[in-house]
């Protein structure tokens, strides 16, 4: 949707993952789209270059979220939002709504 405003598929992709997740990291991402992690590293690598993004060390893991004294990270997590709630659910449902937490033990299961 806004491909053409960030440059490209991969980092709209990216920005809309970080967006709905609060954070994310290469392979996580590259695996949710389904794209190549070389992809996703350069273009996160790009953002935190540019000052959208700041990363941290979770292990070995380089985890990649907003830069919260970025000027501007309100109204850009603003749009990004509303992309997000514009978009078809199945794609929604497919990359946006997975479960990132662990479930209660013995906890039912509701299916729709």
């Amino acid at each position: 949707m806004i491909e053409t405003l960030l440059g490209n598929r991969v980092a709209e992709k990216c920005l809309l993952f970080i967006a709905n997740y609060r954070e994310g990291y290469i392979n996580g991402i590259a695996r949710t789209f389904n794209i190549s992690p070389s992809q996703v590293k350069k273009q996160l690598e790009r953002l935190e270059t540019g000052g959208v993004l700041v990363s941290r060390r979770a292990g070995n893991v380089k985890m990649f979220m907003f830069n919260p004294r970025a000027v501007y990270k309100r109204e850009l997590q603003i749009l990004l939002e509303k992309v997000l709630m514009n978009l078809p659910k199945p794609e929604l449902q497919e990359y946006y709504r997975k479960r990132r937490r662990p479930r209660r033990t013995g906890k039912r299961i509701e299916k729709d």
